[in-house]
């Protein structure tokens, strides 16, 4: 309220709007998880009368106990970080691209600061593309340290997908910059490697770590597929990732295998493998996993 020529006038909606919106933000950014402190941004307007006052206060109110339910389950996803609260750098590690008929497997390292606040962390492949993308540019503006691997498809091809996931994992952690004290991967045991581990089932759900780098393992990987789709046209690679989608395996009878596919997993398609469509570029080996940087 505000008193004007002695009289008392009502701040406007969109004041209203502007004012709760605000101090609601800033408390979420400061790391705030008490209700009552967002209730308490409520509490001048909870008299006001006016319909649309009183409609978007019952929207703030819905919003702050669906802020409430998310800060539960974000608490629930630090199970294994504060079981190991007593380690000054725990790595959350995941991959993605061990499924795909062509393109790298990725591989991503992370070490979220102990105070660090990130709402909506998830499996990536809960999220949508958008808020992906989001999560992605507030995890490397907020981790303390980020690094990924990637293994293109010929190594794929020589060595394996396990043990290219192995490599690509490897490869994330050797380019942390940081020491971790404890690496949290998602479902497997990284063999040869000189750190502490623990193996989490559907990690990626169950720790916020392991979270952050399923996202940017696989907006990493996007990206790198975004690109191969336009150096490769017809296959669908923007919108497939690789993987073998209906409109990807009738390309691939079609077309032929393009530079990126992986000859071991076509073996047995009805894909004629002496056949190659190189679209607008021969990309092998490792030059495969600098091209997605483009994007």
């Amino acid at each position: 309220m505000e008193q004007v020529n002695g009289k008392i006038q009502k701040e406007t909606v969109s004041d209203i709007r502007a004012r709760v919106t605000a101090q609601c933000d800033r408390l979420r950014q400061s790391g705030c998880r008490e209700e009552a402190a967002y209730l308490k941004i409520l509490e001048p307007y909870l008299e006001d009368t006016r319909s649309s006052v009183r409609s978007f206060i019952k929207s703030e109110q819905k919003k702050i106990g669906q802020l409430m339910n998310e800060f539960a389950r974000l608490y629930q996803m630090t199970e294994f970080e504060r079981k190991y609260g007593e380690l000054s750098a725990i790595c959350g590690i995941d991959e993605v691209g061990r499924g795909p008929l062509a393109g790298p497997v990725v591989a991503c390292a992370v070490i979220l600061p102990k105070d660090c606040n990130i709402l909506y962390l998830n499996d990536s492949k809960q999220l949508t593309e958008k808020k992906r993308e989001e999560l992605y540019s507030e995890i490397t503006k907020k981790a303390a340290a980020v690094s990924t691997g990637c293994v293109p498809h010929d190594v794929i091809d020589k060595i394996n997908i396990l043990r290219a996931t192995y490599l690509a994992m490897k490869q994330a952690v050797d380019g942390l910059g940081v020491r971790p004290d404890l690496l949290l991967v998602d479902a497997v045991h990284i063999p040869d490697i000189p750190y502490r581990q623990v193996g989490i089932i559907k990690g990626d759900a169950r720790s916020v770590s392991i979270a952050a780098a399923s996202i940017v393992a696989k907006v990493t990987r996007d990206h790198m597929m975004n690109e191969f789709d336009r150096l490769y046209p017809g296959y669908g690679f923007a919108s497939n990732k690789g993987y073998g989608s209906e409109a990807h395996l009738k390309a691939l009878k079609e077309l032929g295998p393009c530079p990126i596919h992986r000859r071991s997993f076509l073996k047995n398609l009805d894909v004629k493998q002496t056949k190659e469509h190189t679209g607008g570029a021969d990309i092998e080996g490792e030059d495969s996993c600098r091209e997605g940087t483009k994007d």
